[in-house]
């Protein structure tokens, strides 16, 4: 039997979350990349919308300044190693435009609210609900929603927004976010709730 959900949409105060859309994740020399010129293209759209509205925008970067931190991920996934304060591979990628006014928020785990300050920035700028975009649904982009939602923040996910290095895993992802912790919608329905 197939449960029963309510889509939620967004309130009155969304805010924008790119998650780790940063040149280790989006570039082909990188280990942890992938090729995703739609993830991009969608979200410069994503961008532009939210601007206009005057809106608050997000992002998330994955860095690691000391090596124990995130000690049992990194020992998982030793490919992180490479994510340090002086290199290339932590900036956002160059292709989405971020605005000097548009926020950085430094991680070292999958979830943008776990041991971080988003929570704080998004109640000092009254932001009711998210639409969380990125990289990778079956990773950072997942623990994010979950943790959103736990956070109670209605979530918005652009299917079109967020990508994968696996698509299995994405397709999995985005039905199961879409059953319990969010909203997926496409992204012109996204930009129709804006």
């Amino acid at each position: 039997m197939d449960l029963e959900r309510h889509g939620l949409k967004l309130g009155a105060k969304p805010a924008l979350l790119v998650v780790d859309v940063i040149n280790g994740f989006t570039d082909h020399d990188s280990p942890l990349g992938t090729d995703c010129p739609d993830v991009i293209s969608a979200n410069l759209k994503l961008l532009t919308a939210f601007r206009k509205k005057e809106r608050p925008i997000f992002y998330t970067t994955v860095v690691y300044s000391s090596p124990d931190q995130a000690r049992v991920f990194r020992d998982k996934l030793p490919a992180l190693d490479m994510l340090t304060p002086e290199s290339k591979w932590i900036e956002i990628d160059s292709r989405l435009n971020r605005l000097p006014n548009e926020i950085i928020i430094e991680k070292q785990w999958a979830s943008a609210f776990f041991r971080t300050n988003l929570d704080g920035y998004l109640r000092s700028f009254g932001v009711d609900s998210l639409v969380v975009t990125g990289l990778t649904t079956s990773g950072c982009v997942r623990a994010t929603v979950v943790d959103a939602l736990q956070y109670n923040y209605k979530v918005v996910v652009p299917r079109d927004a967020v990508g994968d290095r696996n698509p299995s895993a994405h397709q999995a992802n985005i039905f199961d976010m879409h059953k319990k912790y969010a909203d997926v919608l496409s992204l012109e329905e996204t930009l129709t709730l804006l």
